[in-house]
């Protein structure tokens, strides 16, 4: 973790830290993370996840990148790298009314991607990972999504409807040496959403968590049992976590939670 006056930082890649057999949960800032490598008996030998995070010290905004990477976890370190490096430019944006915030963060993270400079850098490395990206800033959420890492807006509202998932996931789209942005038409989706009113808890994650064995955590209802009402969401995340490795989940998970109380009005039906 890195402290800076407009800023706090948190960036890991697995490679360096891979948490095999060892479910570990931290708090950081308002968030809690989890990190597991997974179960060496179900065959797991690496971790090739990978999380970005930036956090304004008066708490408007956080910034939030999750990888999952595969072959190898040089695309994942070098989504960090490449991110870290702009973790400036990236707070600039965050910082502007809100009005203007998240469309300035979407314009200079795709001029990023598509950068000439950027694509041949993906070109050297080995493997490609799947990458989600993620801004709060005021009563907001927007993302921007490359493949299948998973976040979901968890609120009584929207779950009395079914609806806990925000992005959708998507096979066959990575960074890295097979690249969606070094294509004619870069492949990706994004969104913004509105928060609504009182408690809600944002959960980001990648397909660790999801399928291993029960696969009890790909029922988005038991996730938003689990997590809306926590009390201490690094518990959450640990329990979770070793549920997989005693369930032998071969694959790394990584999960990043917190907690948004909205005090603002949100848009409601005009017969209401």
């Amino acid at each position: 973790m890195e402290m800076e006056r407009d800023k706090i930082k948190f960036s890991w890649v697995g490679s360096h830290a891979m948490y095999l057999d060892d479910p570990a949960a931290m708090n950081f800032g308002n968030m809690a993370i989890g990190c597991y490598g997974g179960n060496t008996a179900a065959g797991a030998d690496k971790n090739e996840d990978g999380l970005f995070v930036l956090l304004d010290p008066d708490g408007s905004w956080e910034f939030v990148m999750l990888l999952d990477a595969h072959k190898t976890a040089e695309s994942a370190e070098l989504l960090v790298s490449t991110v870290d490096s702009a973790a400036s430019e990236i707070t600039g944006h965050l910082s502007q009314p809100i009005s203007q915030a998240l469309d300035a963060l979407q314009e200079y993270l795709l001029s990023l991607f598509t950068s000439e400079a950027f694509i041949n850098r993906c070109r050297e490395v080995t493997g490609e990972t799947a990458c989600l990206i993620c801004a709060r800033k005021e009563n907001y959420i927007w993302w921007l999504s490359v493949g299948d890492n998973s976040l979901y807006l968890l609120h009584p509202d929207l779950a009395a409807r079914g609806q806990f998932l925000l992005n959708q996931r998507n096979y066959y789209e990575w960074i890295g040496y097979a690249n969606t942005f070094a294509q004619p038409v870069p492949c990706y989706s994004t969104g913004v959403r509105e928060l609504r009113e009182g408690h809600q808890v944002l959960v980001m994650t990648t397909d660790g968590l999801l399928e291993y064995g029960a696969q009890s955590y790909a029922n988005p209802q038991k996730l938003f049992d689990a997590f809306y009402s926590a009390r201490d969401m690094k518990e959450c995340i640990g329990a979770a976590l070793m549920e997989v490795h005693q369930e032998k989940g071969r694959d790394s998970a990584t999960v990043i939670a917190w907690s948004f109380d909205n005090k603002m009005t949100a848009t409601m039906p005009s017969d209401q």
